[in-house]
């Protein structure tokens, strides 16, 4: 419980200097408080003198009062000064939690961008996002405000405890009778603040990965109308939530109950002793009142305990998960010393490659064995699940394939830094993703200031020009959330675009012409076919009419090459791809006696 806590201290180090100064300052006002019933007990000791004197007869009624101008005085000095050393403290040390919580959103949000496709299976985004910030909210408030509270009680206590020992020996030791009980009570009560601390978080978390969810598949709740049941689910998760936090408060409130019950045995001892001394003359009036109000200034710690112990607990939960994620590496890094050359080619050769998601069962791909030239298209098709997105993942190390069985330029892909892999080789996704920007920012993603002409090349050879200008603000429109203002096929374009913008070495497209009408993709094609003389292209598709642009087409089956070829050799063998081509071809035939029809009607 304690480790996620000491693993804070690197963070806290780097504001020593702060830390020292709003320590000072807690320090010194705490001594500016302890002095004041000092000069309380020399004021009211002077008061019963002076009474006493009064009632003898004599004439010192003057000098008494000029006598307590002096404590008053150093009263009202006192007052001043730890009013402004805990306003200079207050603000020093919240301050250090606010840089605390900015340093480890920081690292977060940096660790969260170099994590792989299996990290996120793992780790759902309403999750992500509850410990990127309701849980680094929660460390910020106990770097800051907690860290202030136990120093004040620290402080409170140990100058607190030196007065009363050197005013009452005797009564300081009374008073620490209560004090293992409370101690005991404490423990316990941090321990279970902890967990249940830790289940509200993970509660949030849980209603924060709902939300997200059903607003990401808004149109799909509606389409389906299944607003109902959504609002359910919801409730549930809301419910559970809810119960946890209600657990955590009656917690929290039988705690900051009893611990003020606690100090109230220490009150009522020494009222009861000290005021025994008092009438015996062992103690004076103005002794008792300044012990008394240390009583006060040293039990104050234990009212606060049951805040503390909550504030503590949920800080150090909230340490815990979030160095849940910071401890877990990526699984996909830099090799520790890469010897790949500073330029790709674009030669690519796959050797026996295998690839088998983490957890799984069995090869997604097997004894894959490929050698693509320089400049050379390649098309992959096959059935639904048969490893063609994994296999273009594994080009660009979104899923990293085995040492030295996927070879660029005769150099494991391994060997490669990530961020010239990447650069070089440029994968299209097939789910394409736009980001609530504007056009020209989506386009030009990697690099906003590059020059226009560059960006209405691009968008010349994706066939994007003509809906771009009829827009009214051109590469100026703002598309919203994901894209939401443009179609389909417009996004995948769009996509395409940011592809053939950094004119790759090598261009992996991911069936990313699924939402485009077969004229538009065929002007696309010739178009990139032109672009990319010399240039290697390896694209998967579903449709035989991409697949004939290829050089060589590329059927898998279950994982594994089993046709390979021209698409006049691959119709000749009467394979797979064959049938596939009859089937384009009659539903085709289909659709364009249908259209017929619907004309002539």
């Amino acid at each position: 419980m304690a480790t996620p806590l000491r693993r804070l201290l690197p963070y806290h180090q780097r504001y020593k200097g702060p830390f020292w100064a709003g320590m000072a300052g807690l320090l010194l006002a705490r001594v500016f408080e302890a002095a004041i019933p000092l000069y309380l007990r020399d004021a009211i000791d002077l008061l019963v003198r002076g009474s006493a004197a009064l009632t003898d007869g004599t004439q010192q009624i003057d000098a008494a009062q000029y006598a307590l101008l002096l404590p008053t005085l150093a009263i009202v000095a006192c007052v001043v000064l730890r009013f402004v050393f805990i306003v200079f403290s207050r603000r020093v040390i919240r301050r250090i939690g606010v840089a605390v919580a900015y340093d480890l959103r920081k690292r977060v949000y940096n660790h969260l961008q170099h994590q792989g496709p299996a990290f996120f299976a793992r780790h759902p985004t309403g999750d992500l996002m509850a410990r990127a910030i309701n849980d680094i909210n929660l460390v910020r408030q106990l770097v800051g405000m907690g860290l202030r509270t136990i120093l004040v009680i620290v402080f409170s206590a140990v100058v607190g405890f030196a007065c009363m020992l050197w005013l009452a020996p005797g009564l300081t030791v009374l008073l620490l009778l209560p004090m293992p009980v409370i101690g005991i009570f404490g423990w316990r009560s941090a321990r279970l603040v902890f967990a249940r601390s830790l289940a509200v978080q993970q509660g949030f978390a849980s209603l924060s990965e709902q939300v997200q969810e059903n607003f990401n598949g808004i149109r799909t709740v509606q389409a389906l109308v299944q607003e109902g049941h959504e609002i359910e689910r919801f409730d549930r998760v809301n419910q559970s939530y809810a119960d946890r936090f209600f657990e955590l408060s009656r917690t929290n409130s039988y705690i900051q109950g009893v611990m003020p019950w606690l100090g109230a045995f220490s009150t009522v001892i020494i009222l009861g002793y000290g005021g025994a001394m008092v009438q015996s003359g062992d103690l004076s009036v103005g002794t008792f009142v300044a012990f008394f109000t240390y009583v006060s200034m040293v039990l104050w710690p234990v009212r606060q305990a049951g805040q503390m112990v909550t504030l503590w607990q949920q800080g150090a939960s909230g340490c815990e998960r979030l160095f849940e994620v910071l401890d877990h590496a990526p699984e996909i890094a830099d090799a520790p010393s890469g010897t790949a050359p500073a330029e790709i080619r674009g030669e690519i050769a796959l050797q026996n490659l295998h690839y088998q998601y983490p957890g799984a069962r069995g090869d997604v791909l097997h004894g894959i064995d490929l050698a693509i030239a320089q400049g050379e298209t390649i098309a992959v098709l096959g059935r639904v699940g048969a490893g063609k997105s994994t296999l273009l993942k594994c080009f660009v190390r979104l899923l990293d394939p085995p040492p030295r069985q996927l070879l660029i330029d005769s150099v494991d892909v391994r060997d490669y830094p990530l961020a010239q892999l990447r650069h070089q080789v440029v994968l299209v996704p097939q789910d394409p993703f736009l980001f609530a920007d504007l056009l020209r920012n989506n386009l030009s993603y990697d690099h906003p200031e590059r020059d226009d002409a560059l960006i209405w090349s691009a968008v010349e050879d994706a066939d994007l020009r003509n809906t771009i200008t009829a827009f009214a603000d051109a590469l100026e429109t703002a598309v919203g959330e994901r894209g939401v203002t443009l179609s389909g096929g417009q996004k995948q374009r769009s996509t395409l675009t940011r592809g053939l913008i950094r004119g790759a070495r090598v261009l992996l497209l991911d069936d990313c012409f699924s939402s485009v009408d077969t004229e538009t993709e065929e002007r696309i094609l010739r178009r990139l076919r032109a672009a990319r003389q010399g240039l290697t292209t390896v694209m998967v598709s579903h449709r035989v009419s991409t697949a004939r642009h290829a050089d060589r087409i590329v059927v898998l089956t279950d994982g594994a090459i089993s046709e390979c070829g021209s698409h006049d050799e691959l119709i000749e063998r009467n394979g797979w791809y064959a049938e596939l081509d009859r089937a384009q071809r009659r539903r085709g035939r289909l659709l364009d006696a249908l259209g017929q029809s619907g004309a002539g009607g």
